[in-house]
């Protein structure tokens, strides 16, 4: 029997609830809750063809329509599997076995799962008690000469926290050495971007997904960028075809409908304030956010509650594992917020 690799040998497994949950309101994994916009399905439909599906993905088109809706050249960035595979990418091209890597926690599993598979060394900042606000001091402090990368959520999940454009100056200069992923995953609810200042930064990596406001998470689509030069090296460590036709032609389709992602964000950060509303109502106390979730403290009750609601049709993510007591529930639209404080007050104690 071979031996695994030691690194992989001593991770923690990764395995989200992600069965099951067809047919019920999913407010737990962040995902578009009413669907991605009608024309990438007509997109798909036109042109999907049985001979297409023989044939190795193209990118051209894509790749044009990407750099027209970021306005970003072509030579600057790269189109992934996903945010998943712009992390992995950073990470084949920059950490190697024993390097320092920094992440904050809690955050998004992948950042330490790729690190370790990559046998790198992994330190955690924690994100403030209390208030769960940015570590930006104890980062900044904990930043060495070694350091090879440094990988920020921005705005974090679970914790809803975000930063701005001077802390994340701070943290580049701090770092020069340093691969500086800047995660714009949920970008679309927050509005603060990083993406202007990869010409002026070389160490400055920033990652976005479709999988989020665009409503294409079974897709598997994202970008990453950075300066021409950086992107070169990463092409050279991407699979050549990690990306499928169908995302590539999706994605054409998503870029082009701007109305639908704004229309769709706006109705998420509505849903955002109907949330906060809720919980003050009913004296249950929650951490402010620039996504399109919110955490909330059910303390002893949130195994419980997440179960409850889970038999009356309603997904919630249950994070006490990382955050004593907490709960994370997505902020989709107005009406799926009062359909899920109905629920809860059912089950409340």
């Amino acid at each position: 029997m071979p031996k695994p690799r030691p690194a992989v040998v001593e991770m923690a497994p990764y395995s989200p609830p992600a069965s099951g949950r067809d047919g019920k309101l999913r407010l737990d994994f962040n995902e578009n809750t009413v669907g991605c916009s009608p024309k990438v399905l007509d997109l798909l439909r036109a042109k999907l063809s049985e001979e297409q599906l023989t044939v190795y993905p193209e990118y051209e088109a894509a790749r044009l329509a990407l750099s027209d809706y970021f306005q970003v050249p072509q030579s600057e960035f790269l189109i992934t599997n996903g945010t998943d595979e712009a992390i992995q990418v950073l990470i084949n091209t920059y950490v190697d076995n024993d390097d320092d890597v920094i992440v904050l926690h809690p955050t998004y599993a992948m950042y330490r799962f790729y690190a370790e598979v990559a046998g790198a060394k992994v330190r955690e900042i924690g994100y403030r008690p209390g208030d769960l606000s940015f570590p930006i001091d104890e980062l900044i402090a904990a930043i060495r000469p070694d350091t090879k990368a440094i990988l920020i959520s921005n705005p974090n999940n679970p914790t809803g926290t975000a930063i701005g454009i001077g802390d994340i100056v701070r943290i580049l200069a701090a770092a020069p050495n340093a691969a500086v992923l800047i995660d714009e995953a949920y970008y679309e609810f927050y509005g603060v971007t990083a993406l202007r200042m990869t010409d002026e930064y070389p160490n400055l990596f920033v990652s976005r997904t479709f999988s989020k406001a665009f409503g294409m998470a079974a897709l598997r689509v994202g970008c990453l960028f950075s300066q021409k030069e950086n992107v070169q090296y990463m092409h050279k460590a991407q699979s050549p075809y990690s990306v499928n036709l169908l995302a590539a032609i999706a994605v054409r389709a998503a870029v082009e409908d701007r109305a639908y992602v704004s229309n769709y964000a706006a109705q998420a950060v509505e849903a955002r304030e109907a949330l906060y509303r809720g919980f003050e109502q009913r004296g249950i106390p929650y951490y402010p956010s620039q996504a399109n979730f919110v955490l909330f403290q059910a303390g002893a009750q949130a195994v419980p509650v997440r179960d409850a609601l889970r038999a009356r049709g309603i997904l919630v993510r249950d994070r006490s594992y990382e955050l004593a007591g907490t709960v994370r529930v997505t902020a989709g639209t107005t009406a799926q917020v009062a359909r899920f404080f109905q629920a809860l007050d059912e089950v409340w104690q």
